[in-house]
């Protein structure tokens, strides 16, 4: 079984995983002795997005874990389904899936083409759906089953989406499986969760969409959702299940009182995230 303190041993499923959060949740879980299954796209370098499958395995396995490359396309179900069997065919099982990749555009309705409306929506909410209905049968063995989503409280006040109502609808998506999930799955002692920053988190999505390095500047950065999915995952999943965490709150709860660490730049002011 899992140790309520350690991920040494458990299987984890991270979506996303070639960079940026998914990679640093699958590297924290590393150093635990984790065995991580990397469901992401990038096979091939990309010209504005670093990262591949395979070097995040290569980083997962220098930081003391097992790395597993499965280049998937969360959209289609076909390509979910050979990563669950590969997943299985490596590990023998599933113990924790987070659903980490997204989408995001940040734009108004008039101002988003249908094809980035139908990426965010079917990578963010079908992706999360389609990934975890492939995974709870293996889950549902697991001694200790754990879906963590990188998604937001749900937060239906206006402003979330009155600039970017696709994004806030797809993301929203993902925030509704924790909802339902969660209590569909109360009593086989599946845990569903939300974890979501309480500020910017340096990625390229930040760089690219709202401000380049300035807004790099006032960021923390991805380790802290990191610290804090594992303090989520290393919990027993029967008695923490259905909730909407936020990094800042769990890593309260496990004691940390100083967060500067994570600050890229510790003199300069934080950007809070949408939602929150």
């Amino acid at each position: 079984m899992t140790s309520p303190a350690s991920l040494k041993n458990a299987v984890i499923v991270i979506t996303g995983a070639s960079r940026g959060i998914g990679l640093a949740m699958a590297l924290r879980a590393a150093q635990d002795g984790a065995k991580i299954a990397v469901w992401a796209k990038t096979e091939t370098p990309h010209p504005k997005l670093p990262g591949t499958v395979h070097t995040a395995v290569r980083a997962i396995e220098s930081a003391g874990g097992e790395g597993l490359a499965c280049v998937t396309d969360i959209r289609k179900e076909e390509q979910v389904a050979a990563a669950v069997e590969a997943t299985i065919a490596r590990f023998g099982r599933i113990d924790i899936l987070v659903n980490n990749a997204s989408a995001i555009q940040l734009t108004g309705t008039v101002d988003t083409s249908m094809r980035r409306f139908d990426l965010m929506h079917g990578v963010n909410v079908r992706g999360t759906y389609l990934c975890s209905q492939y995974c709870l049968p293996y889950l549902e063995k697991s001694e200790n089953p754990h879906i963590l989503n990188n998604a937001p409280p749900l937060n239906l006040e206006p402003k979330w989406f009155s600039n970017h109502v696709a994004y806030s609808m797809a993301k929203m998506g993902m925030s509704l499986c924790v909802l339902g999930m969660a209590e569909e799955y109360r009593e086989k002692g599946v845990a569903v969760n939300a974890l979501w920053p309480r500020t910017t988190i340096a990625t390229a999505a930040v760089r690219n969409l709202l401000g380049g390095e300035d807004a790099i500047r006032r960021c923390r950065k991805p380790e802290i959702m990191a610290d804090a999915a594992h303090a989520v995952l290393t919990r027993f999943s029967s008695e923490c299940t259905g909730q909407f965490f936020i990094d800042e709150t769990v890593l309260q709860e496990e004691g940390v009182e100083d967060f500067s660490s994570y600050a890229i730049d510790p003199n300069s002011e934080l950007l809070p995230d949408f939602f929150v």
